[in-house]
């Protein structure tokens, strides 16, 4: 029964390239996965199990609420689309667009790109911060130079998770941390960590393969198209609000970013990698949409109602995908219980040749990644699996974790039921089944790049 475990996944997967309809697909995943729990539980399939897995599905999406991280994650989502609707109504956006064109900084599709992919390197304490900022930043800019929102959604997803993986000065670290401790093993866990980071070669080969699309101006694949379809569309921002002040896109922006700093060290009791992640990311964005609130109220254009009105506008703009991340978040509960994570890390093999161990943890963990939705889950399924085997048979500690810690990355990247591939997508103003199509084809480059110095690191490592 045990193989059943991985028919949810396939089912969201099935519906997404069949229907293209994300939030059906989610929702049916569900109602697979905890109609398969019932009936694991010793239930009997009968006439009342369709609707007894509809009600536990329900149960399921409503017991995301009780976690309060998931329920910040929420808010979050929706908070971003007031700040982007004041932002946008204001004409900071705008002005902001008229100013980097004006001063040389964003002068070509190149210098855009750049801007933005620097953007979020330097915003590497959190993931859904690096995301937003860059996304905010730059979506008036790729408009302005025809640059498909795809293109954008690529960049700051592609950017922001291999940045926070190897900076790992943020929640990311702590957290890798803490499922590192515990266990003896030759060297700190601190110093295993530390040592990953030339050996996440995923992280590194997406690096570099972004800022190649984006210092040669090249795409490939469906992204080529998309950027075709932009070219010929006039999606100039300067047509929907004229232009006002750039402060009122960088004030709320540098609060968001310069909140998010001062709460992780808030939370973390003064120690920034012992920060939450998701109280700081939540409390920095309300203060951002209440700068951005205080500015435009402050200016006697914009009554209290109207302001409202634009903020709830902007929340019901990315109602959709507030949608796709709380079904994300259900499914991945949902499977962790059912089992499919472990399912699939044991499909790694107990009879392997060592060189070919570190490669396949690196496949299991974009498999986990990949259909469950997510990488956090996948490095705390997979590290105490790949520890004991670092203990029984001598092989290199931060090999083993950079693989682990590279196949949770990749396979998020690929998956249309991620949470973080949702935000990305919302954060640039892209379709998610387009980002999705879209950065596949480099993701799976990256990854079939990793496989084989995996292989090679293994040959000469072990």
């Amino acid at each position: 029964m045990e193989w059943l475990s991985i028919l949810p996944p396939l089912v969201a997967i099935t519906v997404v390239l069949w229907r293209k309809e994300v939030i059906l697909a989610l929702f049916l995943a569900i109602f697979t996965s905890e109609a398969l729990l019932l009936l694991g539980g010793g239930g009997e399939v009968s006439l009342g199990t369709p609707l007894f897995g509809l009600l536990a599905s329900l149960e399921r999406i409503i017991s995301i609420f009780t976690d309060m991280g998931n329920s910040r994650i929420l808010m979050f989502s929706l908070m971003v689309g007031a700040l982007l609707a004041f932002i946008r109504v204001s004409g900071g956006v705008t002005a902001m667009v008229e100013l980097l064109v004006g001063s040389g900084l964003a002068r070509s599709r190149r210098s855009v790109g750049l801007l933005t992919s620097l953007t979020g390197v330097v915003v590497f304490i959190e993931s859904n911060l690096s995301v937003l900022t860059a996304g905010i930043l730059a979506r008036g800019l790729f408009d302005k130079f025809s640059m498909s929102r795809a293109r954008l959604a690529y960049i700051i997803d592609s950017t922001s998770a291999p940045i926070c993986i190897l900076i790992l000065l943020n929640g990311w670290g702590a957290y890798i941390l803490a499922l590192l401790s515990g266990y003896e093993l030759d060297g700190s866990a601190a110093e295993i960590l530390w040592n990953t980071v030339p050996l996440n070669f995923y992280a590194l080969v997406t690096l570099g393969i972004v800022f190649y699309t984006i210092i040669a101006d090249k795409t490939h694949g469906p992204m080529t198209d998309a950027e075709a379809l932009a070219q010929k569309l006039d999606t100039d921002p300067a047509h929907e609000y004229p232009p006002t002040q750039a402060r009122f896109m960088v004030i709320p922006l540098l609060t968001m970013v310069g909140g998010m700093i001062a709460f992780m060290f808030w939370t973390g009791n003064g120690v920034l990698a012992d920060g939450s992640g998701s109280k700081s990311v939540l409390y920095a964005t309300a203060l951002a949409c209440l700068a951005a609130y205080g500015m435009m109220l402050w200016t006697r254009k914009f009554s209290h109602i109207k302001l409202v009105e634009i903020g709830f506008g902007g929340m019901g703009e990315l109602l959709p995908l507030v949608t796709i991340v709380l079904f994300s978040l259900a499914l991945g509960a949902s499977v962790r219980e059912l089992g499919t994570g472990v399912f699939i890390a044991g499909l790694v093999g107990d009879y392997l040749p060592l060189v070919l161990i570190v490669p396949m943890l690196f496949v299991a963990g974009a498999l986990m990644s990949f259909t469950t939705g997510t990488s956090w889950g996948t490095f705390a399924i997979l590290i105490p699996i790949g520890v004991p085997l670092i203990q029984t048979l001598g092989l290199p500690p931060s090999l083993v974790l950079s693989a682990i810690l590279g196949g949770g990355i990749f396979g998020d990247h690929c998956s249309p039921i991620s949470d973080t591939t949702a935000v990305s997508a919302l954060a640039s103003g892209c379709d998610l089944l387009e980002h999705v199509k879209t950065q596949l084809p480099y993701a799976l480059a990256a990854g079939g790049i990793t496989l084989v110095l995996y292989v090679i690191a293994s040959a000469l490592m072990i």
